[in-house]
């Protein structure tokens, strides 16, 4: 995550009310339940795993019927010019919460999400880190995901934004950091819809590796150790225990990796590494904290490196190109 502020408007403004149609003319058969549940949450695939009603990060990415049947929408995805990941439309009921969380999976570890608010009210609220925004129809945000953050809908109806999440080229991060620097344009660039363009869009054929590569593994174990080491309040011992738990993963996988790299003979070692990873770590999940937002450090390595480290299934795609 690059982003030096909880919140950063994009410099674009959307045909909310175009956008609006479009949703409106979905079905209400269209719009799923929240995979955990989540009470008053509701969301329609735009971006998926081979654009099928799916939730889920790890496979290839295709638009779905409902993104391809609505020009505006399809546009506006494809304006960004980016290699799209999962994107869905979200909708929250009147009254509805989104609970305070942090996004610490896999998935988040590089990609970050754009909001464009199609139906809201100034008493939708989001929250993140110490700052607080209404995002308004037709802008375009970002936040960062790793900072706790919630929203509230405190109108009386429903809160329908796109959102699309991607990892970002090097114009699309000049382009960020040219906004947080003062120096975009007077003002947003309107993206009115065009009734004669059919973009292509360009989508996440290889989100997951089949193994994760031993520099990116090391990466994110120096970074969240780092995290950890500065909050004071975490026990010396302790940060010293995981510290050698976890470089002991990355230098045995490295191994692993020089003699068998992708090759389903290596599986089985690889599987092996992860299981005495899990088994050494402690019970409480929050033995160690990170100073960055609070979040107990088990939960992240679960997550965020033993849960992505070993995709075998992924292998034929890598071999092949195709899932």
């Amino acid at each position: 995550m690059e982003l030096d502020r909880p919140f950063l408007r994009l410099p674009f403004q959307f045909d909310a009310a175009r956008l609006g149609e479009e949703v409106q003319a979905l079905a209400e058969a269209a719009w799923l339940p929240h995979p955990s549940g989540l009470e008053g949450n509701s969301a329609v695939p735009l971006v998926s795993i081979n654009g099928e009603l799916k939730d889920g990060f790890d496979g290839q990415m295709a638009p779905t019927s409902y993104l391809l049947d609505a020009p505006y929408l399809l546009q506006v995805v494809a304006s960004f010019n980016e290699v799209v990941a999962r994107s869905r439309l979200m909708r929250l009921a009147p009254g509805a919460v989104v609970q305070e969380h942090v996004d610490f999976n896999y998935h988040w570890y590089s990609r970050v999400r754009i909001h464009v608010p199609i139906i809201t009210e100034p008493t939708v609220r989001f929250f993140c880190g110490a700052d607080e925004v209404h995002m308004a129809a037709g802008e375009a945000w970002l936040f960062d995901s790793w900072r706790r953050h919630r929203v509230i809908n405190g109108s009386a109806n429903e809160r329908i934004h796109l959102v699309i999440d991607l990892a970002g080229s090097a114009a699309f991060w000049h382009m960020v950091r040219r906004v947080q620097r003062g120096e975009a344009s007077s003002g947003p660039q309107s993206k009115p819809f065009e009734p004669d363009l059919n973009p292509e869009l360009t989508t996440e054929r290889f989100p997951f590796a089949p193994v994760m590569a031993p520099g990116e593994m090391s990466a994110m174990v120096a970074e969240l150790l780092d995290d950890c080491r500065a909050n004071k309040a975490n026990d010396a011992d302790m940060l010293e225990y995981y510290h050698d738990v976890l470089f002991d993963l990355v230098h045995d996988w490295r191994r692993q990796w020089s003699l068998y790299g992708l090759t389903p003979e290596g599986i089985a070692g690889y599987q092996g590494l992860l299981q005495r990873t899990r088994s050494a770590l402690k019970e409480n999940p929050r033995v160690l904290v990170t100073q960055s937002n609070g979040v107990g450090i088990n939960p992240i390595i679960l997550q965020r490196i033993l849960g992505a480290a070993l995709q075998p299934r992924r292998a034929t795609e890598f071999a092949t190109g195709r899932s």
